[in-house]
């Protein structure tokens, strides 16, 4: 009966946690899909170094590890869109469209960042 009950309250932990993620993740064939949307900005959020090795076409870039991440996000992201976010493997990316959202705007994480992007022999520019 104890393994039962810390079961369903592992399972209800769980569960709560995940609910609190305040953006949409997926996958690469969704990410293309939305970076065709002209009502959907890409984000880049990794460094300038980073993103002149290569990163999606029309990416705008804003490094979310610097310290005016959110200055800049609010001077250049047009609110009304949603923001497409990426980063190398969807860490850093995931951190910044939390951020975001939590200052309302609609984010979409890009599951496994620009190296499943790569895998999946899609373009970099």
């Amino acid at each position: 009966m104890k393994k039962i009950l810390t079961c369903l309250l592992a399972t209800l932990g769980l569960t709560t946690a995940c609910g609190q993620q305040n953006f949409d993740n997926t996958d690469v064939q969704g990410f293309a899909a939305l970076t065709a949307d002209t009502n959907v900005v890409v984000l880049d959020v990794r460094t300038a170094a980073e993103y002149a090795e290569g990163h999606i076409k029309g990416a705008v870039l804003i490094d979310q590890g610097q310290s005016d991440f959110m200055e800049k996000a609010k001077e250049m992201l047009p609110a009304q869109k949603t923001i497409a976010v990426y980063c190398r493997s969807g860490r850093r990316s995931a951190n910044a469209a939390g951020r975001l959202a939590d200052a309302g705007y609609k984010c979409v994480n890009l599951k496994g960042g620009i190296i499943a992007w790569q895998r999946a022999n899609m373009p970099v520019k």
